[in-house]
């Protein structure tokens, strides 16, 4: 017996299974390319912090005053009554030199600190002959430190008596030091067009030492509440600024005006208001009115 095949039937029935599946890989199609255009993104809200304008300078750290000291006659340094580091009063004896000479005797010469403070550093040893002329040791006042800076004098009109200066050194990098601005001078450098003045830093603990690198930053301008955004949420060229913040799941374009930049973040004084979403990461891929995912 011989088996027939109708091959319209078998037409039909693939016809039919086409069908019912080219909407279903439509609609998946349609789903995936609907899902690709939603941009994930990162954001941070918009929230309120005081901020500074600041002139930023680096100088050296320098004891408040220091003295070197010399002995009144030639001789030999018999004995260091002190070391480095140790305090001494104004006055107080740091070294005795031996002036015997030839058929003469002597009785010790005391070498005297001129200063109430610290032995800095002892330049010569036990034994080392030395003259009037002979610089015997460094003595410092450590409960004050100073720095001197040269101001420019297109930013002399920011600088004032008393301003705070936070100062930063390297010894210790995550700590803030305060200074105060204590004498500016009524001269300026001719050739550099530089006015100097000094600022002051309490010391007490004598952690800040003479002869460390110092980060300035002297403070010429202080905004309490300022709306603040990341720098890398900004975008476009002053003044066309912008950023994106996120509603609904939807990307908003915000035009603003900035003020003070300070540590990485910019003051927003136009466009965007406490509680926004701000985009930070993945803006350069948005438009206005696009779907967004936070992340």
């Amino acid at each position: 017996m011989k088996l027939k095949v109708h091959s319209s039937g078998l037409t039909v029935t693939f016809l039919l299974v086409a069908l019912l599946f080219v909407p279903g890989c439509q609609r998946k199609a349609e789903f995936k390319k609907a899902e690709s255009q939603i941009v994930p993104v990162k954001v941070v809200k918009a929230g309120l912090k005081d901020i500074y304008k600041t002139l930023d300078y680096i100088g050296d750290i320098k004891a408040q005053e220091e003295a070197v000291v010399y002995p009144k006659a030639s001789g030999k340094i018999i004995n260091k009554v002190k070391e480095d580091g140790r305090f001494v009063e104004k006055g107080e004896v740091i070294a005795y030199i031996d002036r015997d000479e030839v058929g003469l005797q002597f009785e010790k010469l005391p070498v005297t600190s001129p200063l109430k403070g610290v032995v800095g550093r002892f330049y010569v040893d036990i034994g080392s002959n030395v003259t009037p002329q002979t610089a015997i040791a460094l003595v410092v006042d450590m409960d004050n430190v100073k720095i001197a800076l040269n101001i420019p004098e297109k930013y002399l009109p920011d600088i004032s008596l008393n301003q705070v200066a936070d100062i930063y050194v390297d010894a210790y990098p995550e700590e803030r030091f305060t200074g105060t601005v204590t004498k500016i001078s009524p001269v300026f450098d001719l050739d550099t067009r530089t006015a100097p003045i000094k600022i002051t830093i309490d010391n007490k603990g004598h952690r800040l030492k003479s002869g460390m690198f110092a980060r300035v930053s002297l403070i010429t301008k202080e905004i309490k509440g300022a709306i603040l955004v990341l720098k890398e949420a900004v975008m476009g060229k002053e003044p066309d600024l912008y950023v994106y913040t996120v509603e609904d799941n939807m990307a908003i374009l915000k035009r603003i005006k900035v003020g003070i930049r300070q540590n990485g973040y910019f003051e927003v004084k136009e466009g965007l208001k406490q509680g926004d979403m701000v985009v930070i990461m993945g803006q350069q891929m948005l438009k206005d009115g696009a779907k967004v995912k936070m992340e």
